[in-house]
């Protein structure tokens, strides 16, 4: 029961406008890539092994194999790191040799 005098409360739940209306703004970066001139590729079995090997490298979010024209081009969150890439490449048994 109230008391005389007793203003209401507000509910926890409820926001103020200001709060309702507010926007956070999160800043993006955007995608950085970089093409390579891969030799050595000459079937699927090829592109899924580069598409795995590279694709396992930190901060690279995409890879795209194209075996008619001998590119891979590789996306990341930053600058592709080219002596990484080459080691991963090398590995598997192809040939980078050097940016498009």
């Amino acid at each position: 029961m109230k008391a005389a005098g007793d203003t209401p409360r507000p509910y926890p739940h409820r926001l103020t406008e200001e709060v309702m209306t507010s926007t956070v703004t999160t800043p993006v970066t955007p995608p950085v890539s970089a093409t390579y001139a891969v030799a050595g590729m000459s079937c699927g079995h090829c592109e899924a092994t580069l598409t795995r090997v590279i694709g396992a490298l930190d901060g690279v979010t995409g890879v795209d194999v194209r075996l008619a024209t001998g590119h891979v081009t590789v996306t990341g969150t930053a600058e592709p790191d080219d002596a990484a890439i080459a080691e991963v490449v090398d590995a598997a048994g192809y040939e980078l040799t050097g940016r498009v």
